[in-house]
């Protein structure tokens, strides 16, 4: 009989952890976590049991995506010690010479083969299966729970097969995820020794953001950030106003690259932009411009003001977040909230949007008289301008942590967006 992989019960994450925590406990037997486990299945509907094998239900991943699990927080001194024992485990990782690289080759469920082998023998490694009595010869329900396993740890959608992310992710050289874990000790170390009590964290790579208070996460935010060739930069301030139903000053940066590019497509075609996404422009001395009347050939244009107004389609949505810093940077809504649904979310100019913004807004607005969600639901709909000073401003840190440990055991990696780690293109391949 061929032997049967299970999985690793080495750093599982405490039960208090949301879903994430839940899956990867799902080999561990006993009537209490059984139940526990198919009373989540219940009733939040994230994984379905289907012939005793553990499937992610795939019209489900976008939520996953956008609504994250609150989890533990990124840049607490907490989690010091946790890097440095993660530090060791995969010194001796590499002192053992890593793992073997899979081929690109997609496995699901009920899958067979020789690569199947090679994918317990990684799983195995890195301590997410433990193998007993041999590899098992198929890819039963204990392998897509490891799997999983493997994917929330390193930012990828728990769907439980092996797609082309995971197994970027997994030929990410040992050496390479050594190198994360000690050059984002130091990150942690510095931020954690200045964060306070009560701040927002923007994590770059992983494009989540934090509201932690008093070392707990009150909420975890999808984000998306900036593009490759468009960074978010790194920074530290303090949120003190928020914006209602604003106006969006075009920056320079957009001007140049996006909107004068597509005006002159629109010209082409007899079409007027400003018309159409409701955007003024104004001349040097401040006059409003008539926008039928723009030359849009010329090199006049660039030199233009341009502001967006309030309406639904607001590239800022109903909300900007303010904060003091030297790259005319923001947190703010957005119309297009499908990005929110990807793996991938670095598909901004720079600035930060935020998944259900009215919470973290509702939250930071919490010792101001008369707001709550409710009051900002109403106030979006509304359509009202209006301005908001903190009563308390709140810490911010704009972060770039690829890779860190936490006290439940876990060891978590993202993508190298940026390539600011030095360990070469593959760790932010996927």
């Amino acid at each position: 009989m061929p032997g049967r992989a299970i999985i690793s019960r080495e750093g599982l994450p405490r039960p208090a952890v949301a879903l994430s925590g839940l899956l990867c406990l799902l080999a561990i037997t006993g009537p209490a976590w059984g139940d526990v486990i198919a009373d989540r299945w219940k009733r939040s509907g994230w994984e379905r049991p289907i012939g005793g094998t553990v499937t992610f239900d795939p019209s489900r991943a976008r939520e996953w995506e956008a609504q994250p699990p609150t989890g533990l927080p990124t840049i607490t001194a907490d989690n010091l010690g946790p890097i440095k024992e993660a530090i060791k485990r995969y010194s001796e990782i590499v002192s053992k010479g890593g793992w073997k690289s899979l081929p690109m080759e997609e496995l699901r469920p009920g899958a067979q083969g020789s690569t199947l082998e090679l994918l317990q023998d990684r799983l195995a490694a890195s301590g997410d299966l433990i193998l007993q009595g041999g590899y098992a010869s198929r890819y039963d329900g204990y392998i897509e729970a490891a799997v999983q396993r493997f994917q929330i740890r390193h930012g990828i959608t728990p769907h439980g097969y092996v797609d082309k992310a995971t197994v970027l992710a997994m030929n990410v050289p040992a050496t390479a995820r050594l190198r994360q874990l000690q050059v984002n000790l130091g990150r942690v170390s510095t931020l954690s020794k200045s964060a306070s009590k009560r701040y927002v964290l923007v994590n770059v790579p992983s494009a989540q953001i934090e509201a932690v208070l008093n070392n707990e996460v009150v909420s975890r935010h999808a984000a998306v950030v900036g593009k490759i060739d468009r960074q978010t930069p790194l920074l530290r301030s303090s949120i003190h106003e928020i914006n209602f139903n604003p106006y969006w000053h075009v920056p320079q940066s957009i001007v140049r690259k996006d909107l004068v590019p597509k005006a002159r497509q629109y010209a082409r075609a007899g079409k007027d932009i400003l018309a159409d996404f409701k955007i003024e422009a104004y001349d040097g001395n401040g006059r409003k411009l008539d926008s039928q009347k723009i030359n849009w050939s010329s090199q006049a244009v660039y030199g233009y003001a341009y502001r967006q107004l309030p309406w639904e389609d607001n590239s800022m949505g109903f909300v900007k977040i303010n904060f003091h810093n030297a790259h005319s940077v923001y947190m703010h809504d957005t119309p297009s909230k499908s990005l929110f649904g990807r793996n991938f979310r670095a598909h901004s100019s720079g600035c930060v949007r935020v998944q259900n913004v009215h919470e973290l807004v509702a939250w930071l607005l919490e010792d101001t008289q008369g707001w709550d969600v409710e009051a900002v639901r109403q106030i979006e709909q509304s359509g009202e301008r209006k301005d908001v000073k903190l009563k308390r401003q709140t810490p911010v840190y704009f972060a770039y942590i690829t890779a860190w440990a936490t006290p439940d055991g876990v060891v978590n990696f993202r993508r190298d967006l940026y390539q600011r780690d030095g360990v070469g293109s593959a760790a932010g391949a996927y």
